[in-house]
């Protein structure tokens, strides 16, 4: 399934993604960072992720369209490997509760303390 409507929202680092259900999801930039279908992130096989940290406020500057099927996003950080497909991002939208607590989880064993700088996250 194919978004009808893809919006980048700087001022507040969201990426909104509208579907042809009707549903609609605003993405924080960092939460796609962190889970950015690239090797770098996920690694080469399952156990070989690698947590990523300090992306708190980390940006999207382009949304490059790949084909018909995914884009490619660049973050202010310079990371632009990943393809985000549609089904990959529908995926991520569902389940961003489950997710976004699975992350906080994993910087809190890593003693890691997210900083803002004042966004509500």
């Amino acid at each position: 399934m194919t978004p009808t409507n893809i919006a980048l929202h700087q001022k507040s680092r969201l990426l909104e993604l509208t579907w042809p259900d009707g549903v609609t999801h605003n993405l924080p930039c960092e939460y796609l960072r962190v889970y950015s279908p690239s090797a770098e992130v996920r690694g080469h096989g399952p156990g070989q992720e690698v947590l990523q940290l300090g992306k708190e406020n980390v940006n999207i500057t382009a949304i490059e369209p790949v084909g018909h099927y995914a884009v490619k996003l660049v973050f202010d950080d310079n990371h632009d490997s990943g393809l985000y497909d549609w089904n990959l991002l529908r995926e991520l939208g569902d389940e961003y509760d489950a997710h976004w607590a699975d992350y906080l989880r994993r910087c809190e064993e890593a003693n890691y303390e997210r900083k803002t700088d004042g966004q509500i996250i």
